[in-house]
């Protein structure tokens, strides 16, 4: 198995447990919130941005098209955490946007399923705003 299947495996497991808590153990489970707090790094200018995405809309960072799908964060009474389901595309000019980046991420551990880009650094800093009915977004239309 490679390195990013891993990683991948990892992180779905990892969520798997993390959304799943409350089975009979009295927590309580994450709570989907409307907005995402996204931090990006552009390391050709080393200039660091911070951002919100709502969920089921495109923001833009350099020539990324970043759509969050959902956003958990664990209630008040839990440890803090964070978990943002992202779909990222880069747009070039003159070409069709391609996928870079389509899964989780989450706050605490921002390399376990990471943005692998030259130029571009993106990763979750919190879930905030109004709990969300259903969580998810609707896909967009193509």
């Amino acid at each position: 198995m490679g390195r990013g299947r891993l990683y991948a495996a990892l992180a779905a497991v990892g969520l798997g447990v993390w959304l799943g808590a409350g089975l009979g153990l009295g927590e309580a489970a994450a709570v989907p919130r409307a907005i995402a707090v996204l931090q990006g790094l552009d390391k050709v200018t080393a200039r660091v941005s911070t951002f919100e995405a709502p969920v089921g809309e495109t923001v833009t960072f350099g020539a990324l098209q970043i759509r969050v799908r959902h956003c958990d964060r664990t209630p008040p009474q839990e440890a803090p955490e964070s978990a943002a389901f992202l779909e990222i595309d880069e747009v070039k000019q003159g070409e069709e946007p391609a996928a870079l980046f389509t899964g989780w991420m989450f706050a605490s551990s921002p390399g376990l399923n990471a943005l692998e880009h030259p130029v571009y650094d993106v990763w979750v800093l919190q879930c905030k705003g109004a709990e969300l009915e259903g969580g998810v977004a609707p896909p967009s239309p193509e």
